[in-house]
């Protein structure tokens, strides 16, 4: 009887532990995300550089730049939709060169 209760209060803490470090790693998760968003402010897709002009006509060839935005590292965040209907975000710098975020 004192293994099945010992077994059973192991079980309860170990699933406790569990469900604290996903509620951890989900809020860190969130936290980088509008870290990642709040630094980018949207800007005219017209005061763009042409170099990222550029870059988009030379990558994408069919997609048009709905939204832009560019944070204090002067990098840019472009909401680009495709003819065939997809959309994505991409990001490139002053330059034109892409990066990754």
């Amino acid at each position: 009887m004192k293994n099945l209760i010992l077994t059973t209060v192991l079980s309860f803490v170990g699933l406790s532990a569990f469900a604290q470090d996903v509620a951890i790693n989900e809020v860190e998760s969130v936290a980088t995300e509008i870290a990642l968003t709040q630094d980018f402010q949207e800007i005219d897709v017209a005061d763009l550089p042409a170099a990222v002009i550029t870059a988009v006509k030379k990558d994408y060839p069919t997609a048009t730049i709905n939204k832009a935005y560019k944070n204090e590292s002067n990098q840019f965040k472009l909401e680009l939709s495709l003819k065939d209907g997809a959309s994505g975000t991409v990001y490139a710098d002053a330059d034109g060169n892409w990066i990754e975020l």
